[in-house]
């Protein structure tokens, strides 16, 4: 198919694509995916809906995409944080969780998407159990590149990896739908002192009980 106007098909497609996609993530962060229909968002995205059909099987098959999206710029601006930052254990745990704040702030539509609509979505809850399983692994990588001996076992490493991450999104969940009483700062503060104190898991854990 010949260029027009000096734009090729699949440049054409890739930019009704793109189009489709914010007009979604638009409407997903500030209406609610309740709202969402083909025409609604083909219409937001100044585009016939025939072409919705040509990037997308269904509306679900969308919803995934915009959250993968944005999942996927939020795991790298996390790792780009955590790269520039020194390596020094609590200095590095101070930026990294101030730039997931930071991250949701940026766009309100991430707050929002966070505190109302993965908690109302079936197909959200499944993939944020992919979201935390991503997360985990940075936490696992980050703790083997910052300690010279990990204290915990492989095993025990990955539990509290996996503890670790998914009560912090719990928390910020809450957090951001006004169910917690607390300030930014403090939160930030909390999830920083908590992330230290898993140093001291390893006498705990090798502890006789009585």
């Amino acid at each position: 198919m010949r260029p027009y106007k000096g734009v090729s098909a699949a440049e054409r497609m890739a930019q009704r694509r793109a189009a489709i996609m914010e007009a979604a993530w638009d409407l997903l962060g500030t209406e609610g995916w309740q709202a969402a229909t083909v025409r609604g968002i083909s219409s937001r995205a100044g585009l016939n809906d025939r072409y919705f059909y040509e990037s997308f099987t269904d509306l679900g098959a969308l919803l995934l995409a915009v959250v993968d999206d944005q999942a996927a710029r939020g795991i790298t601006a996390i790792l780009e944080v955590a790269r520039s930052a020194p390596r020094h254990l609590r200095t590095r745990t101070q930026v990294v969780v101030t730039a997931i704040f930071d991250f949701l702030a940026e766009d309100p539509r991430r707050a929002q998407v966070m505190a109302r609509e993965f908690p109302a979505s079936p197909l959200l809850q499944s993939r944020k159990h992919e979201i935390v399983q991503a997360v985990m692994e940075i936490f696992i990588a980050q703790v083997h590149e910052l300690l010279d001996e990990v204290p915990l076992s492989p095993e025990d490493l990955r539990l509290t990896a996996l503890t670790i991450t998914a009560g912090i999104w719990e928390t910020i969940t809450l957090w951001l739908r006004g169910d917690l009483d607390t300030s930014r700062d403090h939160l930030i503060d909390y999830i920083v002192a908590l992330l230290m104190a898993t140093t001291a898991l390893p006498p705990a854990l090798n502890a006789q009980l009585p």
